[in-house]
Order: structure tokens, then C-alpha cells, then sequence
């Protein structure tokens, strides 16, 4: 979680959401931060980045075993994304109450008729992850 809270500041310009992808053995295959506002993309969300990214060192689209971690919980579009890309584990840091679709208002990715449903860990250094979009939105 450090190193997707490291990626998170990556751009000053956007929220501060970091995301990192985990090969099977640990090794890091990608990270990210979101890039909205620098690309002009509604789709550059930590998460989505991450994936393409790590889908692009891995050589293939399926991400068998590996470990998404990020600091804030996936929206509806992340949650999806990540269900397709076969991620088996998803690490997350903050809640978010107000988009989160891993248990906040959704939970698109334990919903039992999907094919695939990744093993969630909630709440990884959750006050940090916190913190850090508080202090974003607060202009801190």
C-alpha cells in the first residue's frame, strides 16, 4: 500500500489515487495514479491505468493471480475492469462512500452471477489513504 500511496501523488493536478499490480510472485508488473485531468480522460483512473499497463508487461489481458492494490475503493467502472482482467486479490486502503462499488454502495465484486470474484482485503492503512484525499479536497 505504500507504493500505490507514492503512486497516488504522482500528479498533483488529479485526486490522489494510487493503484499497483502484483505479479503472482510479488513482483511490481505496474502502477499508477490517476491522470483525468492531465490526459483529459474520463476512463484514467488509477486502476484502469494500472491494468492496461501491467496487461502490456504481462503480455496478456488476463491478470491470473495477481494482486491489485489501491488506495482508495474502486468505482463501478474499476470494480468491473478488474473482475475482467481475472485479478485474484484486490487490497484497498479508504472507503468510499460516495462511488465505491467493493462493499460501499455496490459490491460488483463479490456479485455471485459474474464468473470471477477476487478475494477483497478492506481498510489497508486506511487512515493514511484517508488522510490523503482529505487533505486533497480540503486544498491542504
Amino acid at each position: 500500500m505504500r507504493r500505490a500511496l507514492s503512486a497516488a501523488t504522482a500528479s498533483p493536478e488529479d485526486v490522489p489515487v494510487g493503484a499497483v499490480v502484483y505479479d503472482p510472485s510479488g513482483t511490481e508488473l505496474a502502477a499508477a495514479g490517476n491522470e483525468r485531468e492531465v490526459a483529459g480522460d474520463p476512463t484514467a483512473h488509477a486502476e484502469i491505468l494500472a491494468l492496461r499497463r501491467a496487461a502490456e508487461v504481462a503480455g496478456t489481458w488476463r491478470l491470473d493471480g495477481c494482486t491489485l492494490v489501491v488506495t482508495l475503493e474502486p468505482c463501478t467502472m474499476c470494480a468491473g475492469a478488474l473482475v475482467l482482467a481475472r485479478i485474484g486479490t484486490l487490497v484497498f486502503g479508504a472507503w468510499e462512500p460516495k462511488t465505491g462499488a467493493v462493499g460501499s454502495l455496490w459490491d460488483v465484486v463479490r456479485d455471485r452471477r459474474l464468473n470471477h470474484r477476487p478475494e477483497v482485503y478492506s481498510g489497508v492503512l486506511e487512515a493514511e489513504c484517508s488522510t490523503l484525499m482529505r487533505d486533497f479536497f480540503r486544498g491542504a
